[in-house]
């Protein structure tokens, strides 16, 4: 029995429970979405454009206030906080962005010490800290270049190294990989996996690509008009997909991919035998 000065840790790192975002005008972007990711897992969360997946997201560290429900991350209810604490619980909350949201005129060292001076600490402390998580993406190397003189690939890891440095549990990616090209979303990916594996932080990962989520996700949620349509272990989703917007999900992955017998393999990698295989190809019509 857990004593009372040593409460158990949440089985959850992130609960959304009943969430909805409506904006002006009377658009609803979330729509009543209850989701609980748990710790040290990839989470996707793929849909269409306008599916409300971004929302979503933005919604996990309040970058968006939700018109109702609760957000809890870390076992801490986020609507709950005031200002100084939320600042305080976001730490705990790294994010990626699309289009890398670096500063221009900041060195990369220079963007990835920013959260930590901001946070209050010491420039030694920050220096060290940078020069960490920038060994950590591989890029040491390139500490006293500036944005502009990285290739996309390299901004998306400077990117990552920001949000790692301020040691977060959770890590939020928004669409990271849809500006690259297919090769450096690869490199990408497997950082990521990386991020996950070698540090144990938990990741929830937005997409349109379902190629994204087979690569890295261990689970995943359908959007569609605001609502998660379906959820479940991917390998499970991809396998036996039940909502007919997650079966055109994975009917584009296949059709998209110039090397259909391989799907075979891929869903072995993720404990699917080669009977529910080609069941999948079936189902897709390849």
């Amino acid at each position: 029995m857990t004593s009372p000065e040593h409460p158990a840790a949440p089985r959850n790192v992130i609960e959304l429970h009943d969430i909805s975002k409506e904006f002006t005008g009377g658009t609803v972007a979330v729509d009543r979405v209850t989701l609980a990711v748990e710790p040290g897992t990839v989470f996707g969360v793929v849909g269409h454009s306008g599916a409300g997946k971004s929302t979503l997201l933005r919604l996990i560290n309040l970058l968006e206030t939700p018109t109702s429900g609760t957000v809890t991350v870390a076992g801490q209810d986020l609507i709950a906080l005031g200002a100084r604490e939320l600042r305080a619980a976001r730490r705990n909350i790294g994010m990626v962005f699309q289009q890398f949201n670096l500063f221009r005129s900041r060195t990369v060292l220079g963007n990835v010490a920013y959260p930590l001076r901001q946070a209050g600490a010491s420039r030694a402390r920050s220096r060290e800290r940078a020069e960490e998580a920038l060994r950590f993406v591989g890029l040491a190397d390139q500490a006293r270049r500036y944005p502009e003189q990285l290739s996309g690939g390299q901004r998306q890891r400077v990117g990552i190294a920001r949000a790692l440095a301020t040691e977060p549990r959770v890590l939020l990616c928004d669409e990271a990989t849809s500006a690259l090209d297919p090769q450096t979303t690869q490199e990408v990916l497997a950082l990521l996996r990386r991020v996950n594996d070698e540090l144990g932080v938990t990741i929830v990962l937005i997409t349109h690509e379902m190629e994204v989520v087979r690569a890295v996700c261990d689970r995943m949620a359908v959007m569609d008009g605001g609502r998660v349509v379906e959820t479940g272990p991917v390998r499970e989703v991809f396998a036996a997909p039940q909502h007919p917007t997650t079966r055109a999900f994975v009917r584009s992955a296949v059709q998209a991919s110039p090397l259909l017998d391989l799907l075979p393999a891929a869903l072995r990698k993720h404990g699917v035998d080669e009977a529910v295989a080609a069941s999948v190809l079936a189902e897709v019509g390849a």
